[in-house]
């Protein structure tokens, strides 16, 4: 096994340090764990009370031990005899486990415990300050004009990324595209930061799903989040999106738009992308159906032949 390992997990470079110990590896994600000071969660239990970090880590099967420092992760896997837990198996999935809890925007630690995190300096106070004057005065009201909304969260200044929570559901463009446009904005006039991550604003009054009990429940919230995060990202390239529109029974039912209606490629990114990750990722669902009117399309990528 290599001794010193450097990881790309989508915009995290994180390195790998391997012990002496093979039971433990050190993670680096290349920012701030903690405020200071280290916490070590020995059980689940404890680890799911405390911190969504390491309670995230903890379902990955192997994970016996979770230490948390002020720049690094430190993961005790259970003996291999055990449960045949071997490090090119667990890594990766420490690596997803890691890189998903920072693109989530939770906190490292809950509560009281996570207050040192969250206070700021007088100079990062006006980094804040400017933040929440720019969404507040440039960024929302041309947001809300297009069916949007916007607001700020929090700014982590140790690696200067802003979350902001939005409100897509009524835009007339692609959430992806107009997610760039105000990252641009915001890292224009305030050059600290490096980097915008979105959260959902929940609007429960926004859109009348009375209709449509299927897009109530947990699982259409995962395939939303998979969407915006993972797939609509892929496919923006293309000029396309894609929205769900209702789950009944097993069924999740999908809508294209953008450069995705119409386009001649659009049944293969359905079957072999779309519900492929959308099947991985939430299990109850048996197939995805597209209900797109095709013949509607009036600027698809990709026309055939």
């Amino acid at each position: 096994m290599s001794r010193h390992e450097r990881v790309w997990s989508c915009l995290m470079f994180i390195q790998t340090l391997p012990h002496e110990d093979d039971a433990r590896m050190k993670f680096l994600p290349g920012r701030q764990v903690l405020a200071t000071g280290s916490v070590v969660f020995e059980d689940e239990t404890d680890a799911r009370a405390r911190s969504p970090l390491a309670a995230r880590l903890f379902d990955i099967p192997g994970v016996k031990s979770v230490e948390l420092g002020e720049d690094h992760v430190t993961i005790v896997k259970k003996p291999d005899e055990e449960q045949k837990t071997l490090w090119i198996q667990l890594k990766p999935m420490i690596l997803a486990a890691i890189m998903d809890h920072y693109m989530s925007g939770m906190p490292v630690l809950n509560g009281e415990e996570n207050a040192a995190s969250a206070s700021y300096s007088e100079e990062e106070q006006k980094i804040v300050d400017a933040i929440v004057d720019l969404v507040e005065t440039r960024v929302k009201p041309q947001l809300q004009d297009d069916g949007g909304d916007v607001a700020f969260k929090s700014y982590d200044p140790a690696d200067g990324v802003v979350v902001l929570e939005m409100d897509s559901s009524g835009l007339s463009t692609p959430a992806f595209g107009t997610q760039i446009k105000i990252e641009n904005t915001v890292r224009h006039f305030v050059p600290e930061v490096q980097r915008v991550r979105f959260e959902r604003m929940v609007d429960e009054e926004a859109v009348d799903t009375s209709d449509r009990p299927g897009l109530q429940t947990d699982e259409a919230e995962q395939i939303r989040v998979l969407l915006e995060t993972r797939i609509n990202p892929a496919i923006a390239a293309h000029g396309g999106y894609i929205t769900l529109i209702d789950i009944q029974d097993q069924t999740a039912y999908v809508e294209m738009a953008g450069g995705c209606q119409g386009c001649g490629m659009a049944d293969a990114t359905l079957k072999q992308g779309v519900e492929v990750e959308i099947k991985s990722a939430v299990p109850m669902i048996e197939r995805v159906l597209d209900v797109t009117d095709h013949a509607g399309g009036t600027n698809p990528y990709y026309v055939g032949y």
